[in-house]
C-alpha cells in the first residue's frame, strides 16, 4: 500500500488515539455515532431499497454503483430488517420504520415459501425460487435469522403477524431442521425438508450412528448454524415463552457451551450429526490445508460466540451464571492471545493446532470485516463485566483505532470486505454482497455506544 494513502486513513484514528481518559467520553459515543449514521446507515439506505421488485440490492461497487446480479438471499433480506427495524427504535426514525416495513413486506410474501414453509434461500431478484444456484433449497441458518429479524420487527412495531411468522418459522424447523436424536440443527435442507426431514430422521437407528443410512450419516453439524439459531431462540424466548422454545434455547446454549467449545476456549467448525468433531489433525499439513475450510480456528466466530453465549444464559434465566462469564472470557482471552495483531491491532481469520504443537499457526492473517465489528463488540463488554481488568478497555480502543484506521472507508463510506493494512487490494473491492451488509457493523457500533451510555442490558440487568 501506498504511504499516502496509510497515512491519509491513519489521521483521524491517531488525533482519537492522543485524547487524554477524561476527554474520551462523551466523545467517543459522538464519534461512534456519527460513524454509525453517516458511514454505516447512510451508506446502504435508502441506495440499497429495491423499488421495482421488492427487497434490497446486495451487489455494490467500491464506490456504491449497483453492479452484477442482484439475487435476493434470505441471510441479506433478513439482516436489513433486522438492523432497520434496530435503528427504527435506536433513533426513533420514521425512515428507517418505514423501510423496515418495507423489508418485512418482501420477507413475508416472497422469501417465504406458502406451499413448503420455510424460507427460500435465494430468490432471483424478482422474486422467482429456481433460477439461482441454491433453486428452491432452505437453510437453518437463513431460517433463524428470519426469526431474529421478525422479532425484532415485532418489538418495532408490535405487529402480530410479525411474531406469528416467527412461530411459523420456529415449528418449521423443529418439524424439518431438528435432529431428535443427537439434538441440535441440520443446516441444509431441500425444498420439502427432505432429505433431512424430522420423519426420516426419527426413522434412522439411534443408538449405533454406523448403521444410519447414507441421508442421515452425511449430515454434519456446524458451528455457525448453531450459534445463529442460538441467537435468534433467544430473541424469540423474550417475547414467546414457549417451553418448547425454551427447551431448544437451553439445549443450543448445553450444546454449543459443552460440545462445540473446546477445552482450550475456542469453537470446533463442522460435527458428525453425534457432535464428534471433524478434524484433520492426525493427517499430514498438505492434507490440513486442503480441508483448512472445514478444520480450523475461527477467531471471529470464537468472539462472537463468547457475546451470544452471554445473552442466551440472561434471556433464559435473567442473569448470566458465573461459569457462563468464564466460559466466555476465556473465549475472548484465546482470541486475544493467538489471534490478535500485536503490531496493526485487530485480529486475524484463522489459525490452527497442528499435532505436538500446544502454540496456533496463523492460517490466514487477512482481517475479516465482520470479525473486526465482533471483536470490537466483545471487547467493550468484557471491559464492562470485568472493569478490574484494564486490558479489555484497552484492546477495545485499539480496536477502535485499527477499524478506523484500516477498515472504514472515509472517502466513500461503508466497511472495506477485509482491513487495508494485510489487504490493500480491497481499496476498490466490492462493498456490498449477498453476504455482506451492515448487521454487524451496526450492532457493534449500536451496542458499544448503549455499553458507554449504561444503558445496555447485559450489563444494566448486572451478573
Amino acid at each position: 500500500m501506498k504511504k499516502g494513502v496509510i497515512l491519509i486513513i491513519l489521521f483521524p484514528a491517531l488525533l482519537w488515539g492522543c485524547l487524554s481518559e477524561s476527554d474520551s467520553g462523551q466523545q467517543l459515543i459522538d464519534e461512534l455515532n456519527h460513524s454509525l449514521q453517516t458511514e454505516i446507515m447512510e451508506a446502504w439506505y435508502p441506495r440499497s431499497v429495491d423499488s421495482v421488485y421488492g427487497g434490497f440490492l446486495c451487489n455494490f461497487t467500491f464506490d456504491w454503483q449497483p453492479h452484477g446480479p442482484q439475487n435476493k438471499m434470505i441471510v441479506t433480506q433478513t439482516r436489513h430488517l433486522w438492523t432497520l427495524s434496530e435503528a427504527a427504535q435506536f433513533y426513533k426514525s420514521d425512515f428507517y420504520r418505514t423501510l423496515a416495513d418495507h423489508a418485512f413486506e418482501f420477507l413475508a410474501n416472497r422469501m417465504w415459501d406458502k406451499e413448503s414453509g420455510g424460507f427460500y434461500t435465494t430468490l432471483s431478484r424478482e422474486g422467482i425460487p429456481g433460477e439461482t444456484e441454491f433453486g428452491g433449497a432452505k437453510m437453518a441458518y437463513g431460517n433463524a435469522f428470519g426469526i431474529y429479524a421478525l422479532v425484532s420487527y415485532y418489538n418495532l412495531t408490535g405487529k402480530s403477524e410479525a411474531l406469528d411468522l416467527a412461530k411459523q418459522t420456529f415449528l418449521w424447523l423443529e418439524e424439518y431442521s431438528h435432529d431428535p436424536v443427537y439434538l441440535g440443527y441440520f443446516n441444509v435442507l431441500e425444498r420439502n425438508g427432505n432429505p433431512l426431514s424430522a420423519g426420516r430422521i426419527k426413522n434412522s437407528p439411534a443408538e449405533n450412528p454406523e448403521e444410519l443410512p447414507d441421508y442421515a450419516r452425511i449430515s454434519q453439524k456446524d458451528q455457525n448454524t448453531s450459534i445463529h439459531v442460538l441467537e435468534a431462540l433467544t430473541e424469540l424466548y423474550k417475547v414467546w415463552p414457549d417451553e418448547r422454545v425454551k427447551t431448544r434455547l437451553s439445549e443450543m446454549f448445553s450444546l454449543i457451551s459443552e460440545k462445540i467449545v473446546t477445552k482450550k476456549g475456542y469453537l470446533t467448525l463442522f460435527m458428525e450429526r453425534n457432535f464428534t468433531p471433524i478434524s484433520f489433525r492426525d493427517s499430514t499439513a498438505e492434507v490440513i490445508r486442503q480441508n483448512l475450510s472445514t478444520d480450523h480456528v475461527s477467531f471471529g466466530h470464537d468472539i462472537e460466540t463468547a457475546f451470544l453465549l452471554l445473552e442466551a444464559d440472561h434471556s433464559l434465566n435473567g442473569k448470566i451464571a458465573p461459569k457462563t462469564l468464564a466460559l466466555a472470557k476465556k473465549m475472548v482471552d484465546h482470541t486475544i492471545s493467538n489471534g490478535w495483531d500485536k503490531e496493526n491491532g485487530g485480529i486475524y481469520d484463522r489459525g490452527y493446532y497442528f499435532k505436538g504443537n500446544d502454540s496456533i499457526t496463523i492460517m490466514h492473517d487477512v482481517k475479516v470485516w465482520w470479525s473486526e465489528a465482533e471483536a470490537m463488540n466483545a471487547l467493550l463488554l468484557m471491559s464492562k463485566l470485568f472493569p478490574d481488568e484494564p486490558q479489555y478497555r484497552e484492546y477495545f480502543e485499539k480496536q477502535w483505532i485499527y477499524i478506523q484506521t484500516y477498515q472504514i472507508d472515509h472517502k466513500h463510506k461503508g466497511w472495506y470486505s477485509e482491513g487495508l493494512d494485510n489487504s490493500p487490494e480491497q481499496l476498490t473491492a466490492p462493498k456490498g454482497s449477498e453476504w455482506k451488509i451492515n448487521y454487524h457493523n451496526f450492532r457493534t457500533l449500536r451496542n458499544c455506544i448503549q455499553m458507554l451510555r449504561g444503558d445496555h442490558e447485559l450489563i444494566a440487568t448486572g451478573h
